[in-house]
């Protein structure tokens, strides 16, 4: 490892250009935080924003960073998310905020239905306090959580278990949740595009969080600040069905503003102290 850059990527990058320590140092900050703004690197490295935009020039060039307007973030991939231990650790301070705006909303003694993803485990924690929940989920990780919770009654969905972040998916799944009608469905997402259209990776997720809109009578959607604009393959729903949105950083006017055209609540996390 390289300032955190696997061997291969550094070959990569080293092969395209010659890298200074602070551009090395620019693409882990990218890396850290999922996306960054050129104000930001420009302040962090205490260098002009011209420097910044020369550094983000090269970089995107090499194929490690894609560029967005005001700023930069890992490449997408629209077919592949990435790897659950790098989803853990990426942008970990700014679901945990969420995670605790949304529990802050979560009133004791309801329903709800929990999917896959890291930011639904930092929910789970969240909820640690919560009194007379029932939480159906299909992930592992979340019922491992809340199973902690003596007040808090569990229950997993049938299907077929992923080895790699123990989520649960498959016909039986789906066909499980439609028993249930809950008070919240909580789901997160990999990518919502500009029109608001919610997308995402694996098209047997997908239709379990279908189902969870269905049968749920609110749908709560967290998202922190990286899924904005990201690429993902599969259509989960438009934005319309959706009735809260939790984020760690305000949006941009224009998504904004289509959520308010979808009547949609957002609701950003409050920085810590």
């Amino acid at each position: 490892m390289i300032y955190g850059l696997a061997y291969s990527d550094f070959f990569f990058f080293n092969s395209l250009m010659s890298p200074n320590p602070r551009q090395t140092l620019l693409l882990e900050t990218v890396k850290q935080h999922g996306s960054a703004s050129i104000e930001f690197l420009a302040e962090k490295f205490n260098v002009t924003l011209q420097t910044v935009r020369r550094d983000v020039q090269r970089l995107s060039e090499a194929g490690l960073l894609a560029r967005f307007h005001g700023g930069v973030r890992m490449p997408s991939s629209t077919t592949e998310n990435i790897a659950y231990r790098q989803r853990q650790a990426l942008t970990a301070d700014g679901k945990a905020r969420i995670a605790q705006a949304v529990a802050q909303h979560v009133p004791n003694g309801c329903s709800l239905i929990m999917n896959i993803g890291t930011t639904m485990e930092a929910i789970a924690h969240a909820l640690m306090q919560h009194k007379e929940l029932r939480v159906i989920t299909n992930n592992l990780n979340v019922a491992a959580i809340l199973s902690g919770n003596p007040h808090c009654e569990v229950i997993v969905t049938g299907g077929v278990v992923r080895g790699v972040d123990r989520g649960i998916v498959g016909e039986a799944t789906v066909d499980f949740i439609r028993q249930f009608k809950v008070d919240i469905g909580l789901i997160g997402i990999s990518g919502i595009e500009d029109d608001g259209t919610l997308r995402d990776y694996d098209y047997r997720e997908v239709k379990v969080a279908r189902a969870i809109i269905e049968h749920s009578r609110e749908v709560w959607l967290a998202a922190d600040h990286t899924k904005f604009n990201r690429p993902a393959m599969v259509k989960l729903a438009p934005m319309a069905d959706i009735d809260r949105v939790f984020t760690d950083q305000a949006p941009t006017p224009s998504f904004v503003d289509m959520m308010d055209h979808a009547g949609v609540e957002c609701i950003v996390a409050p920085q810590e102290d």
